[in-house]
């Protein structure tokens, strides 16, 4: 549940929502014009009216497991402390020392039994609470110095924050529909095998929309041993010729695995609503391709122990979107998730966490290098050419370009953001899409 302490209504206002911007244009079916990418002002706004006002992805549960272990999120001047307290609920606070202002945790990750501030010793308790303040007035009243607090909300192992005081409404109701597909992967009790900091030098949209499509899965060579390249393709869309025997071992795939799904009761129709609403986002089971078990160069098992109880190996992979930050891919063996930063017009930090059962064990249950060397490459990749694009349209040739059909997420996304910066209060309602035709 969203948890904001009674200490917040006594507490100055924060992300009250800025005057509605001016009328943002664009062109629908192409990319933005360069200064949403480049400039210093456009950077402002987006973590002020998309960061600052919207549900983002913050950690996995996984990553604070015991009482008193935390996690900073940082975007330009903001940064926040989630926590485990000490009744094993995640909190979320301001870093920000209550006295003076000072940051309180300068670390990304660890854990401590109190929050001590290194410039006065004000101290706080997990919860938020200020517990020691040395040589103040005899009317000083702790109580009124807590931590600000942030709204959290964990959602089958996830952890999301939102900084606004009236957060998007519409969290729970998404809850409902994706907790269906990730709880029987039980991420939430899942241990981190790995995870990695990559500062891509490109603006943070760009970073999202490179991940919303597939026209440039050639540059991803180890992805493509197991992830069909047909992704964003629908049955009725012009198949390019090179992809048809793919496209047929695709449909195979799902076919089998549509079977095993049912039995399982695992839910796999796609979902996507990712510019319908304030927080959007997409889900769907999916097969894999080759062994269809896991991200390897062969698709079989990279973690003998399973997440799942269920038996089955071959699974395919859970993949979900939510704008606008984040997108994950579990499989039986593992959970991969990635949380997007903005921290510069040109700098985004990429953060990749991957998830595999708590009791597994490196060495035996899974090795380390074959877990996580897949996306590892593919990241990389990512990075390079997110790098090409960004120093592209930071040149005075570029002018906004055209999106194909298989790009119709990337569309998707955009108009979310530009929804989003008008500050729109109706959405357009969700279309249906039954078959899940449209991948």
């Amino acid at each position: 549940m969203s948890q904001l302490p009674a200490a917040a209504a006594n507490a100055p206002s924060i992300g009250d929502p800025a005057p509605p911007p001016e009328l943002v244009h664009r062109v629908s079916g192409q990319s933005l014009p360069a200064p949403f990418y480049v400039s210093d002002e456009w950077f402002t706004r987006d973590i002020d009216e998309i960061f600052s006002a919207h549900w983002i992805f913050a950690a996995a549960e996984a990553e604070i497991p015991e009482p008193g272990d935390f996690v900073t999120v940082t975007f330009a001047t903001r940064s926040i402390i989630v926590i485990r307290d000490d009744a094993n609920e995640v909190r979320a606070h301001h870093n920000v020392c209550r006295h003076r202002g000072a940051r309180l945790l300068t670390e990304p990750a660890g854990s401590t039994g109190t929050i001590v501030c290194r410039y006065h010793s004000w101290t706080y308790g997990t919860d938020g609470n200020l517990t020691y303040a040395d040589a103040q007035a005899p009317d000083f009243d702790k109580t009124c110095f807590s931590l600000r607090p942030v709204r959290v909300r964990t959602i089958a192992g996830l952890v999301f924050i939102c900084l606004a005081d009236q957060p998007p409404a519409d969290l729970d109701d998404l809850a409902d529909i994706v907790e269906p597909y990730l709880r029987p992967h039980d991420l939430a009790n899942a241990k981190v095998a790995r995870q990695t900091d990559l500062v891509e030098n490109g603006n943070w949209k760009l970073v999202m929309e490179n991940n919303r499509e597939c026209y440039h899965c050639g540059g991803h060579p180890e992805l493509l041993n197991v992830f069909f390249p047909t992704w964003g393709y629908s049955d009725t869309d012009a198949i390019p010729p090179r992809l048809g025997p793919v496209m047929s071992r695709y449909r195979q795939a799902t076919e089998e695995l549509v079977s095993v799904w049912d039995r399982l009761g695992l839910p796999h129709k796609r979902i996507a609503q990712l510019d319908t609403r304030p927080t959007g986002f997409h889900i769907e089971r999916e097969a894999m391709d080759l062994a269809g078990e896991s991200f390897t160069l062969d698709g079989t098992l990279a973690c003998t122990r399973l997440l799942t109880d269920l038996g089955e190996a071959r699974l395919g992979r859970v993949s979900m979107h939510m704008q606008p930050n984040m997108w994950l891919h579990i499989t039986s063996d593992h959970g991969l998730l990635f949380s997007v930063i903005p921290l510069a017009p040109d700098k985004t930090l990429v953060r990749t966490t991957w998830l595999v059962h708590r009791d597994a064990v490196e060495g035996v249950d899974y090795d380390l290098d074959r877990l996580t060397s897949v996306w590892d490459v593919t990241n990389r990749q990512d990075a390079d050419l997110v790098e090409l694009a960004h120093s592209g349209i930071a040149s005075p040739a570029y002018v906004p370009g055209p999106y194909g059909p298989s790009e119709f997420q990337v569309e998707a996304f955009v108009n979310w953001y530009v929804r989003a910066l008008r500050g729109e209060h109706t959405w357009p309602q969700a279309a249906e899409d039954p078959d899940g035709s449209h991948r």
